[in-house]
């Protein structure tokens, strides 16, 4: 983050040139990074047990409920709450929280410990309730509510074609290539050889693309973050609070139900994380690049990355304590 920074506020030039990088408004080495960072993971998921996984209502539809009804309601709120001066901000905010994650969720995942198949199961149901329902909820949250309660309303409209592009490349090609590389490579060498030798050898990919994204994120951002850091300052409280609320009352939630750690932490991560790739290009496609919600939009995974990265210590904390005597083959290895 610090190297990221300081490359955008002393070298504003490669800020400028690395933004240029796109395919329509896909930001070309954010994608990179997060493919690189993605591909790892989804291919060590066990495509076969996605069936078991999908039956158990327990996890999926408490993953629904937070996801799409108590996420976007907690960043309203918390938007209104603590930005009701700053009307450009408090929007961005509410675009970022419709923005369910279907892209570095599996990261935290991954290295928090949780259950694999199930995370990239509600990733895949993600993506399509984003499909269907994302501009349908930011015309809910952005014009009809504030009018139902006697607050500034703002018109909001968003190609359904852009959400469905940002899904098929952040999620589409690594489950894709995740999936064929299973398939090919345990057809060809076997599952022995291909758990044991193939993915030890892919996995540091995944911290390599997790590290190129960061540096990539915050170059780009550092010349604006760095001019404006009151501003930053009153967009990162109400996401902190955020992330604090919804991956607490997620993890509990899941302890409440008698879910096993890895469940609980994909439901936990799950629900705290948040697709920033699209929430920054709607942002900025709807407002502008100069805009007070495209800077909010780019503010959210500046906030979420260390943020997350705490709480997979904070889970591996908690697995230690109250997991203690639940059987080693429910936890999966790091």
């Amino acid at each position: 983050m610090a190297i990221g920074l300081g490359i955008g506020r002393w070298w504003p030039e490669v800020a400028r040139d690395l933004d240029r990088v796109k395919v329509a408004t896909v930001s070309v080495p954010i994608a990179v990074g997060l493919l690189v960072m993605m591909y790892p993971v989804l291919a060590k998921v066990r495509y076969a047990k996605l069936r078991h996984v999908g039956a158990n209502r327990r996890l999926l539809v408490p993953s629904l409920i937070l996801n799409w009804v108590v996420g976007p309601a907690v960043m309203f709120a918390l938007a209104w709450l603590m930005l009701p001066d700053l009307p450009a901000y408090r929007t961005g905010l509410i675009i970022v929280g419709l923005a369910r994650c279907i892209a570095m969720v599996l990261i935290w995942n991954d290295l928090a410990c949780g259950d694999r198949e199930a995370g990239a199961l509600l990733v895949a149901i993600n993506s399509v309730f984003q499909i269907v329902a994302y501009s349908a909820l930011g015309w809910f949250y952005l014009n009809v509510l504030p009018g139902w309660l006697g607050l500034h309303q703002q018109n909001f409209h968003v190609s359904v074609w852009r959400i469905t592009t940002m899904v098929l490349i952040f999620l589409g090609i690594p489950l894709v290539a995740g999936f064929l590389t299973r398939l090919v490579g345990e057809r060809a060498k076997g599952e022995e050889w291909y758990e044991n030798r193939f993915i030890p050898k892919i996995s540091p990919l995944a911290l390599y693309g997790l590290l190129f994204t960061v540096v990539v994120l915050f170059a780009l951002q550092g010349d604006a973050i760095t001019h404006h850091p009151s501003d930053v300052a009153r967009i990162a409280a109400p996401l902190l609070v955020y992330f604090a609320v919804m991956w607490g009352a997620s993890f509990a939630l899941g302890r409440r139900l008698h879910l096993p750690y890895p469940q609980t932490a994909t439901l936990a991560f799950t629900a705290a994380g948040n697709n920033f790739e699209l929430a920054i290009a709607v942002a900025v496609g709807v407002f502008g690049a100069t805009s007070g919600e495209a800077l909010a939009g780019v503010v959210g995974p500046l906030i979420e990355v260390p943020a997350l990265i705490s709480l997979v210590y904070v889970a591996r904390l908690l697995r230690k304590r109250y997991y203690r005597a639940e059987p080693a083959a429910a936890i999966q290895s790091t």
